[in-house]
């Protein structure tokens, strides 16, 4: 058997087989996600006797689900791929990487927000944020890029692993952060012209796309999203 062709049998082996388990891995955890979100929006329930308060959760299959608080709406979706972190990415310098580079494979969940009308009225143009990206490799170590407390509690890759309770502090820290990043009116001179047709269909089709930001500074954060 000629070099290339051990080569190739080797990465079929090793790499290929390296990442149907992450995909495997993190579609279990998709699933962990989903079960501990329905408990959490069956508690916030029982205690949030207002019904014009939405509290919901909407199950879309293996990649997908969403919840509904409030005026929000958050979308945990799971890449269909797995991908390897960058090499100018810090958790290269670690000896836990180092020891192991296959480590540095992960699965992927995005967090988006939405505003909850968006949804309710099918509004296709409007406009929602990724607010944060849980990465899970094959050890079940994860860390978590985002916006807000997102950003700073589930950084440490080599001694964080998923386990429920981190799990459900992840999807409440997403709640919280949602429900404080306040809609914000864009300026009067963004909005001021509009055509025709745009009123004749905003009822169906907001052609004036919402967005919480529309261009602007989150409220909580008073920093650019860019």
């Amino acid at each position: 058997m000629d070099e290339l062709k051990k080569n190739i049998i080797e990465l079929l082996s090793t790499k290929a087989a390296l990442k149907q388990d992450i995909a495997s891995f993190s579609e279990s955890v998709l699933r962990r996600l989903k079960k501990l979100a329905k408990a959490e929006i069956k508690n916030l329930r029982s205690s949030i006797k207002d019904e014009r308060v939405r509290l919901k959760i909407q199950d879309n299959g293996t990649h997908e689900f969403i919840l509904y608080v409030g005026s929000d709406v958050l979308v945990f979706q799971l890449h269909q791929n797995v991908f390897r972190m960058p090499d100018e990415s810090g958790v290269w310098k670690t000896s836990y990487m180092k020891e192991n580079p296959d480590r540095g494979y992960f699965g992927v969940i995005n967090i988006y927000n939405f505003l909850a009308e968006s949804f309710e009225q099918n509004r296709m143009n409007d406009e929602g944020y990724l607010i944060g990206r849980v990465f899970m490799n094959f050890e079940e170590h994860f860390l978590v890029e985002g916006k807000g407390q997102l950003g700073f509690l589930f950084n440490d890759l080599v001694n964080m692993e998923l386990t429920d309770e981190k799990a459900l502090h992840i999807i409440r820290v997403a709640i919280k952060f949602a429900i404080e990043f306040d809609l914000i009116t864009p300026p009067y001179n963004m909005i001021q012209e509009v055509s025709l047709f745009q009123i004749q269909t905003i009822s169906s089709d907001l052609k004036l796309s919402t967005g919480k930001r529309v261009g602007f500074k989150f409220s909580s954060e008073q920093e650019s999203f860019e």
